[in-house]
């Protein structure tokens, strides 16, 4: 079985506030990380619309059709200049398929105002409408660009699929995996999870900060989890978790189920609805696996940024 782009499991990953892992030590790795070292194809950046009032609707509308992303810049903060014609050469290397603007908040304070932008630079993708927080100050060019190939695949996974011009969003060559992550995959190839998670287990020993084996390695433990569950145990578990509100294994495994079958928001309610309800070491287990689903499911997602506040409304 394979988990590569999987919608419903790992297409909406975008790392708002990560630092991208450091692969040195792979001597073949030639891409660490997801799209960390990216090489682009040369040509001209992108022309950027600058948005205001009148020309907001136009972005929200084009961004059913192509990622958009804003950068929030004012003329006060030189940083934020530096890093709004960075980010337009950086993103000629992406053929048209991120449609970039920029916003001045002085000039267009409202926009500021709705998206509750602290700083500047800010960087806020928009995709069918709904923005998508990316990052905040000058972020290091291997994590914008890990951050815009996450946006890619969101919008794949969404359906957006467009250019800039019109057209469809050209093929591209997926970058090489480092060397245990793509051991990993192989090891889903033949449904050996437990070579999977030990390939994971090693990368993240000596990458702690690799986020998409930390990633990969929730979705390992999810899948073996209901890989074991049969029709009949699946009917069970439904079966005891609507009638006892409070079995915890009931209510992960039809979590569990729910994330697999795409409904994200039922499983998270579910747990969250759990953890208000309980106390002491059942609640700790349960907010554990609530964290482990977000990670399978993505920062970037906005049923995650939902259930996130709902988790912390019962927490505290």
């Amino acid at each position: 079985m394979s988990l590569r782009g999987a919608v419903d499991l790992s297409a909406l990953k975008a790392r708002a506030t990560a630092t991208p892992p450091q692969h040195a030590a792979h001597p073949t790795d030639s891409a660490p990380g997801v799209g960390a070292n990216r090489t682009a194809p040369e040509g001209e950046a992108p022309p950027a619309l600058a948005v205001d009032e009148a020309s907001f609707p136009e972005l929200v509308q084009l961004s059913a059709r192509v990622p958009v992303l804003v950068l929030l810049w004012a003329q006060y903060s030189p940083e934020s200049q530096r890093v709004r014609d960075d980010l337009g050469a950086q993103l000629a290397g992406y053929g048209g398929r991120i449609a970039y603007s920029t916003a001045d908040i002085e000039a267009f304070p409202q926009l500021a105002q709705a998206l509750a932008i602290q700083a500047v630079p800010t960087a806020v993708a928009f995709l069918k409408g709904q923005p998508i927080p990316l990052f905040q100050g000058a972020a290091a060019p291997a994590q914008v660009s890990q951050l815009l190939d996450e946006l890619l695949r969101v919008a794949e996974a969404n359906g957006v699929t467009g250019t800039v011009d019109g057209g469809p969003a050209p093929e591209q060559a997926e970058p090489p995996l480092p060397p245990r992550l793509q051991e990993a995959y192989d090891a889903l190839e033949k449904g050996d999870y437990a070579g999977a998670e030990e390939a994971l287990t090693k990368e993240l020993a000596e990458y702690p900060a690799d986020h998409e084996a930390k990633a990969m390695l929730a979705q390992v433990h999810l899948m073996a989890r209901v890989e074991k569950l049969g029709q009949d145990d699946a009917e069970r578990a439904r079966k005891a978790a609507a009638e006892s509100p409070d079995d915890l294994e009931a209510q992960l495994t039809v979590a569990d189920l729910d994330v697999v079958g795409g409904h994200v928001e039922d499983a998270f309610s579910r747990i969250v609805a759990f953890i208000s309800r309980n106390f002491g070491p059942e609640r700790e287990t349960a907010r554990v696996r609530l964290l482990e689903l977000f990670e399978v499911v993505g920062a970037a997602d906005p049923r995650v940024s939902s259930a996130r506040q709902q988790l912390a409304r019962v927490l505290f």
